[in-house]
């Protein structure tokens, strides 16, 4: 299950190439990093929920805040909530 939801986010993202902004591409680009180590530390601990899946990519964005300026973590916050509410 997990596997299915991290490759619908992928995907997801992968067709918003064509017409997302930069700033849509760049978040893109930097959740693909948190949803697949998220989706991995899944599989390792045996988690099998989206909920857990979706908790780990948050705390994982959470862990690198300081990455990112406090605009581009709202871009990066904002994308994330639009790709969990498409990919149910």
């Amino acid at each position: 299950m997990i596997h299915q939801y991290e490759e619908k986010l992928l995907t997801l993202i992968d067709q918003m190439v064509e017409t997302a902004s930069d700033d849509e591409l760049f978040a893109g680009g930097y959740l693909r990093g948190h949803i697949s180590l998220s989706a991995a530390n899944c599989e390792l601990e045996g988690e099998t929920s989206i909920e857990a899946m979706n908790a780990k990519v948050e705390s994982s964005m959470s862990e690198a805040q300081s990455e990112l300026n406090p605009a581009d973590q709202l871009i990066v916050k904002e994308m994330w909530q639009q790709l969990q509410q498409q990919a149910v």
